[in-house]
């Protein structure tokens, strides 16, 4: 995978805030359903988060916390430092890089002018070669499939279109929400290993949810395990692998037969 030096100046937290994101006691629910029972996670600078567990555990819910597709009933979820709560959702969004697990592409647009969106968005005069760039990031050549509509990719392809729009305007960070789950085992595999790859080559920070303590383990710099909207425990793979907190977390990694 070529990494293009146009992406290697991506957005830095400010130095005064060791923390990119943060949840401090989030709560959330929906009607009768606590999805989020007072949930505390960070992610430094450059590090990846990934949030495992079974459906319903609340995964989703708390990723979609930091770019406010959900806002918490109570508890704060602060980016660089700074309430959520009290920043605008449209540029929360357009700051924040998203790869949902079916991509989002809008399929009436060409990748290229999909990649471009959020830049676009951002009034950045160089949008289009801020998409080229982060198509070649993701090992998409701009020129071979840059005038091609998503229907015209493979699934593989299409989730790397969709990383490459999550960081074409440079974001300081990226939350991805089962960007794996949907491929064959094969392509699957393949991705996550360009996807280490790729975060091995250029530093951005990101939150992922995933049911795969394999791919967690693979990917993320720190584990938290959510159940039934609690975080039973979190902290870097080996802590996990080594020390489990609970005899949930230790059934976990037992049945997922992660060594």
């Amino acid at each position: 995978m070529r990494v293009c030096p146009r992406l290697l100046s991506s957005a830095p937290a400010p130095a005064h805030f060791s923390r990119v994101l943060a949840a401090d006691n989030v709560t959330k629910r929906y009607n009768a359903v606590l999805a989020l029972d007072r949930v505390s996670v960070t992610i430094e600078p450059g590090g990846c988060l990934a949030l495992v567990g079974e459906s319903g555990a609340g995964k989703s819910t708390l990723l979609r916390c930091f770019n406010r597709l959900v806002d918490p009933d109570s508890g704060r979820v602060l980016l660089h430092g700074a309430d959520a709560a009290h920043l605008d959702p449209i540029a929360v969004r357009r700051r924040t890089g998203y790869v949902p697990q079916d991509g989002g592409l809008l399929p009436h647009w060409r990748v290229a002018r999909n990649v471009a969106l959020v830049p676009s968005l951002l009034g950045d005069p160089a949008a289009n070669d801020r998409a080229d760039a982060a198509l070649e990031l993701v090992g998409l050549d701009p020129r071979r499939f840059g005038d091609r509509h998503p229907a015209e990719l493979s699934g593989g392809q299409r989730q790397r279109v969709a990383l490459a729009r999550a960081l074409a305007a440079r974001p300081s960070a990226v939350l991805l929400d089962e960007p794996f789950g949907a491929l064959d085992a094969i392509t699957r595999a393949e991705l996550r290993d360009a996807f280490a790859e790729l975060r091995a080559r250029v530093s951005f920070t990101c939150m992922l949810v995933t049911h795969d303590l394999h791919e967690a383990v693979a990917l993320a710099s720190r584990i938290a395990v959510l159940r039934d909207g609690r975080v039973e425990q979190e902290g870097a793979p080996e802590e996990l692998l080594a020390r489990p907190a609970t005899a949930y977390v230790a059934r976990l990694l037992e049945q997922a037969r992660v060594r």
